[in-house]
């Protein structure tokens, strides 16, 4: 089977998006993979993050994880910080990538934005750690959403030119494992912006930790508009709040939009926010309840971690020592 490295950030409880763009997929990945699943809580340190807040949002990861079917016993789970080869590959991959591949990155241009000279130099050279976390595990297949297409595209650059300069054909090529159809879930509250976990706004998004009630709530709140729902999905353009209703749907039944509105078409919100809360309420509840009961129990949720950190610096460590053999290193 080949590996596959999947990455996330601790960065809190995760929401629906993260579900459907994500971790669903990574479910479904455990089938046929080798699976390496990483709270990657290094990259997280780019904004500055209060110590215990990090140390819970890593339990809070691990337990939402598990409880959406992440499997610890059968494939890895752990945090990036535990493997010290990721810093170690992270430093060598610094020496490799080019200032001018990392000026131009979208993702730091948008994140900096006009203030780039007060944001963190790891920020910058985020995309050669995230290479190294990858290529620290000879990884070939990444998922990622197309926003992150970029990453892998560097990702190969940093890992070709080290074969190159070193005369060796040492690190594989990844490839992108793109969900045909990946979900983009937008905010509750502004059907233009994505649903994020940053949001001030509770009310903006679903959280994997939400009671039945929250649920419930937080749909029949979701901002809408006054028109019945159309027979067709041509019949959602310009009308950003329909649209993500209708898309939530869609993927939590594994249905097309044009399912749904053949179902639904021609009647109000009202009683397809109801629908729509119910089918919520069945697939995330159950994960909601597990994930509250495994973060009852720390020692437990730390235990996890630390085995598979072990696992994690068992194929790691080979492919790193090799690595910086061939760059000269005196062991």
């Amino acid at each position: 089977m080949q590996r596959v490295f999947s990455g996330i950030q601790p960065t809190g409880v995760p929401q629906l998006g993260n579900y459907l763009g994500a971790i669903r997929n990574w479910v479904r990945l455990q089938d046929d993979h080798d699976c390496v699943f990483c709270l990657v809580d290094m990259h997280a340190l780019t904004v500055f993050r209060e110590p215990e807040q990090l140390r819970r949002d890593n339990l809070a990861q691990a337990a939402c994880l598990i409880a959406s079917g992440i499997n610890p016993e059968k494939h890895v789970l752990y945090n990036q910080s535990a493997v010290s080869a990721h810093a170690r590959l992270g430093w060598i991959f610094n020496c490799v990538v080019r200032l001018g591949w990392l000026n131009r990155m979208t993702q730091f241009k948008e994140k900096a934005g006009k203030d780039r000279e007060q944001h963190s130099a790891g920020l910058f050279v985020y995309p050669a750690l995230m290479a190294a976390d990858i290529h620290t595990f000879h990884a070939t297949r990444v998922p990622v959403g197309e926003d992150q297409k970029q990453h892998l595209e560097i990702a190969n650059d940093i890992a070709a030119k080290f074969n190159h300069d070193y005369g060796v054909a040492f690190f594989p090529a990844i490839e992108a494992l793109i969900p045909p159809s990946a979900a983009r879930v937008m905010s509750l509250r502004d059907g233009t912006k994505k649903m994020s976990k940053s949001d001030p706004s509770a009310q903006s998004r679903i959280e994997l930790t939400d009671t039945a009630d929250d649920i419930a709530l937080k749909i029949r709140k979701a901002k809408s508009d006054t028109e019945a729902l159309p027979s067709e999905s041509a019949g959602l353009e310009g009308r950003a709040e329909a649209r993500n209703l209708v898309t939530i749907y869609a993927a939590m039944a594994d249905q097309s939009a044009d399912d749904v509105l053949g179902r639904f078409g021609g009647q109000g919100f009202g009683p397809f926010k109801s629908a729509l809360a119910e089918l919520l309420v069945e697939k995330l509840a159950p994960v909601a309840d597990e994930t509250r009961r495994l973060l009852e129990d720390r020692t437990h949720l730390e235990q996890i971690l630390r085995q598979g950190a072990a696992r994690a610096n068992a194929i790691a460590e080979p492919i790193v020592t090799e690595a910086e053999r061939l760059v000269g290193y005196l062991r």
